[in-house]
């Protein structure tokens, strides 16, 4: 093989791996907007905006076979090794993850639609507020995950997976929220069971935004850290 040719190859090598980091960034933004979508639906008890959120999840489901498609192309054509092989694992892993958070965002649209779409008694305000300050967690830590694969920032990478543990104990809070309204009315126990599963969904999601993180961390450093503690922001993984 003459050089110009192996210079050529080189360059569409290079595309292909370009081009999953992009298919990753397509799918975490069409998440992104499934998830916004699911809790505007829930904050304005808008049925149609939830009917669509459930909608996208075919479009979901393209992406990630299309990214399998190419993963496995790519493996089988290239047989990737050291960093191209961890990126390629990376997109792998995140690809699925991103998957989940659609699932879960079909879920609470699915809720919303159960809640306000029937003749029962109007939900407990207050029940409803606690998925609104955790869903814009769980939005936030999303957003902040998907732009790190564009980025390429192991700092950010570690702050999104330091910022998870806040979530979590957001997440603890709210239930010990939910059981004092179930005590004083024994009325709101069908409006928290439904709560709880979405606040659940919401922690599923934060997890799952976590994950980016690490194959992010996973990428830069060669080091599988999601059994460790994360490192302080700035800090060397270990």
């Amino acid at each position: 093989m003459d050089k110009l040719n192996e210079g050529h190859t080189i360059k569409r090598y290079d595309g292909e791996l370009e081009h999953l980091r992009i298919l990753v960034l397509e799918m975490g933004g069409l998440v992104i907007s499934q998830l916004d979508d699911a809790l505007t639906a829930f904050k304005a008890r808008d049925l149609g905006l939830a009917r669509r959120v459930v909608a996208k999840d075919g479009e979901v489901d393209y992406l990630e076979v299309h990214a399998d498609e190419e993963i496995a192309k790519i493996i089988a054509k290239r047989c990737p090794l050291s960093s191209d092989l961890r990126l390629v694992m990376a997109v792998s892993k995140s690809v699925s993850d991103l998957e989940r958070i659609g699932d879960e965002a079909v879920r609470i649209a699915g809720l919303a639609i159960q809640l306000f779409g029937g003749e029962s008694s109007d939900p407990n305000s207050q029940m409803l507020r606690d998925i609104n300050r955790i869903g814009d967690m769980a939005l936030s830590g999303l957003r902040s995950a998907v732009e790190i694969f564009d980025v390429w920032d192991e700092e950010k990478a570690l702050q999104v997976i330091e910022n998870h543990r806040a979530m979590e104990e957001e997440f603890q809070a709210d239930l010990r929220h939910l059981l004092t309204y179930v005590l004083e009315d024994y009325r709101n126990i069908g409006f928290a069971i439904s709560v709880v599963i979405v606040i659940k969904a919401l922690e599923r999601i934060g997890h799952h935004a976590q994950n980016l993180a690490e194959y992010v961390v996973f990428q830069v450093y060669g080091e599988d850290i999601r059994s460790q503690q994360p490192a302080a922001k700035g800090g060397e993984v270990e």
